[in-house]
């Protein structure tokens, strides 16, 4: 016996009666964060080349916030999930795919988007700099990649009847090969008895499309947090590696140096030493690792 509603409808006379278009339904597109992880040129061939956080913007070709730069993005289709779009995305700008993907947030803001209401499933992604071959998509005029700094610039805390907000504002500069790009962000915890609420807004920005500001800052944030407690670091190495590269990684996510035999007892457990040894003339061999394998 089928069940009705207090209409007296079955789920199938439901169906074949609703109208989709009787709701406002917004569009649903996905922003990729890509990192990944490159050596600086170095004129002293016996120092190591130091490493920067780089993220690929892409240059828009087309209306609204023409000659901006943004993050590589687009709509999800109809016959595919958010993670597909993203994967796809991936694909078409960076020329890669099985790497590192995770789901950020979703920013709903309303007027994120003046072309209409537009909802963000927004995605992070870790790849290793050997393996991206980037190019710009159909919106875009170039693709390039832009060093990360993430900065913070001052705090205050503000003191509730049953709890506290702390307000951080941070400086986001993306350095490019002609152009640098800035915006201030701003992070409000809110923490009460019963909850706890985190806002984000762009305070000031100049040169990044929507609110791709706060995007990033966001990735950032969760990047660092990951890189204190999982091996997710790993992901933007490549295959064969010395322990003194992966600290180099760690430290340009964190933004800060590292006690080596800290690191080291930390990274232990993430690593697996090989047999293999670098080859760099001008610096004394060193042992290659890998990712341990047991914990892949």
């Amino acid at each position: 016996m089928s069940i009705r509603d207090r209409n007296g409808l079955t789920e199938q006379e439901f169906l074949e009666q609703y109208t989709a278009g009787d709701y406002e339904r917004p569009s649903v597109a996905t922003d990729m964060v890509i990192f990944t992880v490159t050596d600086t040129e170095e004129s002293n061939y016996r120092k190591l080349p130091k490493k920067e956080l780089r993220v690929l913007l892409i240059r828009r070709g087309g209306h609204p916030f023409l000659g901006n730069w943004a993050l590589p993005g687009g709509f999800v289709r109809p016959a595919e999930t958010t993670e597909q779009a993203a994967q796809r995305e991936l694909q078409e700008e960076a020329g890669v795919d099985n790497v590192y993907l995770e789901q950020l947030y979703t920013f709903s803001e309303p007027g994120r988007d003046p072309r209409t209401w537009v909802m963000s499933c927004s995605y992070m992604a870790l790849i290793d700099s050997s393996k991206v071959h980037i190019e710009a998509g159909d919106d875009a005029d170039e693709a390039s990649w832009f060093s990360v700094s993430y900065r913070l610039m001052r705090e205050q805390k503000e003191l509730l009847e049953d709890g506290i907000i702390k307000t951080k504002q941070y400086e986001l500069k993306l350095t490019g090969e002609q152009e640098t790009l800035t915006a201030v962000v701003e992070r409000k915890m809110t923490t009460t008895e019963a909850s706890s609420a985190v806002e984000y807004a762009i305070l000031s920005n100049e040169g990044l499309a929507f609110d791709h500001a706060k995007i990033i800052s966001y990735a950032i944030e969760r990047l660092r947090g990951k890189v204190e407690y999982t091996d997710i670091a790993l992901h933007l190495m490549p295959k064969l590696f010395t322990l003194t590269e992966l600290q180099q990684v760690y430290e340009v996510i964190l933004d800060k140096e590292l006690l080596k035999a800290a690191f080291r007892r930390k990274a232990a457990p993430l690593v697996e030493e090989t047999d293999h040894y670098t080859e760099n003339a001008g610096h004394r061999p060193s042992r290659l690792y890998r990712r341990n394998r047991e914990g892949i």
